[in-house]
């Protein structure tokens, strides 16, 4: 029984009447390398035949022609978190679309496990990383230096969802997030308003915070220290430390949590006081994740555009490969009003 030969770029190149160079740019190459290789209709042409015949790319002897592994580190700080894997889905596919393929790796937000899973994600040769654990220093304090070792050292990175320094970034504009969640409180009647920072070493819950607390001093609203709780991001600190604002008497009105998950453990904590979200107390959360719109009694949030993070990411990182130098970019939130905060309080 006769087996089928294997389609080879040689045959497909017979086939085309074409050099094996350019259908193998066509075919190995990145998006730009189809461009140069051939006119449109010609690139058109090979990918309809190599469709046809079943051509199957040999990535390994791909990669030792280019010296390109063709293959994207991702490090996140878990991708149980619903932002972090929206955030990868969109990397990994304008990965694909590029003919490179990712994987992602859990740092748990540890530096020593952020540096070691680096390090072994370069010793498998990848082209470059995405990075979506950074960690940056107070206003004037040093950030991770891991970063600049990995800049030093010429290692192509991009930055999502945080940034650090002038490292290049994709995020959104988180100051401009935080602003429009207090817009929103104040303008439904809230003074009282306590707020949930979040972890200190991270961009997000920082800028989220600075936009909030900003616009509430610019009209007079002044939010005490023991109402600025920093935290961890999860839903058990939120049920905690919202149980503890709740608990009192003199309880704030509102809560501005920067990120979902925390403000689902505070609307869990106050179900457990006896308290409704919206009605007794107005919480807001960040992100626009999909739980936000499915619970009981919906979460007013800020959307943030996470899967078009990713992709913007992994186009950047493409850029730098590239050998370009692309600027970060910041993409706009915009706010998602529903039941945990839609009635106006008495004046």
């Amino acid at each position: 029984m006769n087996k089928t030969r294997p389609v080879t770029l040689q045959s497909l190149a017979r086939q085309l009447g074409l050099n094996v160079s350019t259908v193998s740019r066509v075919l190995n190459g990145s998006a730009d390398d189809a461009r140069g290789a051939a006119a449109p209709d010609t690139v058109k042409r090979i990918r309809a035949l190599a469709a046809e015949l079943q051509y199957q790319t040999n990535p390994h002897a791909a990669s030792l022609k280019t010296r390109r592994s063709r293959t994207i580190g991702v490090l996140v700080p878990r991708l149980s978190d619903m932002v972090l894997a929206t955030i990868y889905e969109g990397i990994d596919e304008a990965a694909a679309e590029h003919g490179y393929l990712t994987f992602v790796s859990n740092t748990q937000d540890v530096p020593d496990k952020q540096r070691k899973l680096i390090e072994m994600a370069l010793a498998r040769r990848v082209d470059g990383l995405i990075l979506g654990d950074a960690h940056s220093g107070l206003a004037g304090a040093p950030s991770n230096p891991l970063l600049d070792e990995l800049a030093q050292r010429d290692v192509p990175f991009v930055l999502v969802s945080r940034h650090a320094d002038s490292h290049c970034a994709v995020t959104c504009d988180d100051v401009e997030g935080g602003r429009l969640a207090a817009e929103h409180l104040l303008a439904m009647g809230h003074r009282r308003i306590a707020i949930m920072m979040g972890e200190p070493f991270a961009s997000t819950g920082r800028d989220r915070s600075e936009g909030f607390l900003r616009l509430c001093a610019q009209h007079g609203v002044q939010i005490p220290p023991h109402w600025r709780i920093e935290s961890p991001f999860d839903t058990d600190a939120g049920r905690v430390l919202g149980a503890r604002l709740l608990d009192t008497p003199d309880r704030p009105t509102a809560i501005f949590a920067v990120n979902d998950f925390l403000a689902v453990g505070v609307m869990g904590a106050a179900r457990d006081h006896g308290l409704e979200a919206g009605r007794d107390v107005a919480i807001v959360g960040y992100n626009d994740t999909p739980l936000a719109g499915a619970l009981p009694i919906g979460l007013t949030t800020i959307h943030s555009p996470m899967h078009q993070m990713g992709r913007l990411g992994l186009e950047l990182l493409l850029q730098k490969l590239a050998g370009g130098q692309p600027a970060s970019q910041r993409l706009a939130p915009s706010l998602v009003v529903r039941g945990s905060s839609d009635r106006r309080i008495p004046g």
